[in-house]
């Protein structure tokens, strides 16, 4: 737009006493007048003639109505051109349209970002003076599930080199409130970015065996190969992955496996627990990595036996990532990479307090992970992050990743 117009128009509402923002304001006013400019222009074309010209057809203006629409600017009241035979369908304001498609946006983004609908509602009434019922806002939202259901269902690369999966505890209401695991499942693609592959909604606690339909289900949407499968020590896991993909190797949680740890020992001994601990998964191999735990039992396993079985039990998943390098060991020893993820749920979750289904907790988890990065700094920071890890795969895990390029 024209700098001079603009600085006119301000300079002028000054003068005249009018604000900028909120009730009778400068910009609601623009609204109105861009608004109705365009659907004068939109009925002129409809028509085929200008406003006062003669009619080639029988078809005219036939006044106009009244209709108030929300918008970014609050609501605004604009006038719609009618024509005689009822044919006219504006695009830029459609008929029975209440609300301009910004705050429609501005809803989804407010839901994302883990405001309730009670909370959305007093918002927009307070900043833009708009009333949109809690009601309607859900109506807004609902409008994502088509699109959600075409991402949980779409095609899926051949090759991850790394997966992450973990769950999110969710409250249903379903006769009573119970609570229930949003299985949440994060790769990293052979080009370093990262992709959520999808959200399922489990029907009890977190499992192995819900967990082999969702691993079978990814595969069905052709995910032939994993190289790395990051997980906590849940029991059954091993044999769910391998049963899918035999190939893949499994990689529990160190972070999950020392916070374990600490629920056996007493507060005033975890920072020597920790202490213990770390020569155990920094050791340069598997083979210092038994000497140094046997020396932990030596220590401490006589206070803390639950501590040392805990680890004998997971040992086996334990010790993959000490055969790779600095490089692979630094990105696949925890889920921190999916941790950030959950978290970003786990607060839109908490504000809804518990949900009637699990469609709606579904829904609330979707939107959630949609608004991770919208600036995309986050993936440029991944793919950076990422860049070394991938050339040691490329090594270690020779030509599986190739599949996923050609």
């Amino acid at each position: 737009m024209d700098d001079q117009l603009i600085s006119q128009l301000v300079d002028r509402a000054k003068a005249d006493g009018i604000k900028l923002t909120g009730e009778g304001g400068l910009l609601q006013q623009l609204t109105k007048k861009v608004l109705e400019s365009a659907l004068e222009g939109e009925i002129t074309d409809h028509l085929g003639h200008e406003k006062h010209e003669k009619a080639a057809s029988g078809n005219t203006r036939n006044g106009n109505r009244s209709k108030t629409v929300i918008t970014e600017v609050g609501p605004v009241e604009i006038e719609v051109p009618r024509d005689r035979e009822g044919s006219f369908e504006p695009q830029i304001v459609k008929k029975r349209q209440r609300r301009l498609t910004g705050v429609d946006e501005m809803v989804l983004s407010l839901s994302a970002r883990g405001l309730t609908h009670g909370e959305i509602s007093a918002h927009l009434a307070e900043v833009y003076g708009a009333e949109v019922s809690k009601t309607t806002i859900s109506t807004i939202t609902d409008k994502v599930i088509d699109g959600m259901n075409e991402w949980q269902n779409r095609p899926l690369d051949s090759v991850y080199p790394v997966l992450f999966i973990d769950c999110v505890h969710v409250k249903l209401r379903d006769g009573k409130v119970a609570n229930r695991p949003i299985y949440v499942a994060l790769a990293v693609t052979v080009e370093g970015t990262r992709e959520i592959l999808g959200l399922w909604a489990g029907d009890g606690g977190e499992g192995a065996k819900y967990w082999l339909q969702v691993l079978t289900e990814i595969k069905n949407r052709g995910t032939e190969d994993v190289c790395m499968v990051v997980c906590d020590g849940l029991k059954g896991m091993p044999d769910a992955i391998e049963a899918v993909w035999p190939q893949a190797i499994t990689q529990t949680c160190v972070v999950h496996l020392i916070r374990a740890s600490f629920r056996y020992a007493a507060r005033q001994d975890w920072d020597k627990v920790a202490k213990a601990l770390k020569p155990i998964y920094t050791a340069p191999t598997q083979d210092v990595a038994e000497e140094r735990f046997l020396e932990f039992g030596e220590t401490l396993g006589k206070k803390y036996p639950a501590i040392v079985k805990l680890w004998e039990n997971a040992w086996a998943e334990f010790v993959p990532f000490l055969q790779f390098d600095s490089e692979i060991r630094r990105v696949v020893c925890t889920t921190n990479a999916i941790e950030s993820v959950n978290a970003r749920i786990r607060k839109a979750v908490r504000a809804r307090g518990h949900f009637p289904n699990e469609q709606a907790a579904i829904k609330c988890a979707y939107m959630a992970v949609m608004s991770l990065d919208p600036t995309g700094q986050g993936r440029k920071r991944w793919t950076q992050r990422w860049k070394a890890a991938l050339n040691a795969f490329e090594i270690t895990f020779d030509g599986r990743l190739s599949a996923a390029r050609r």
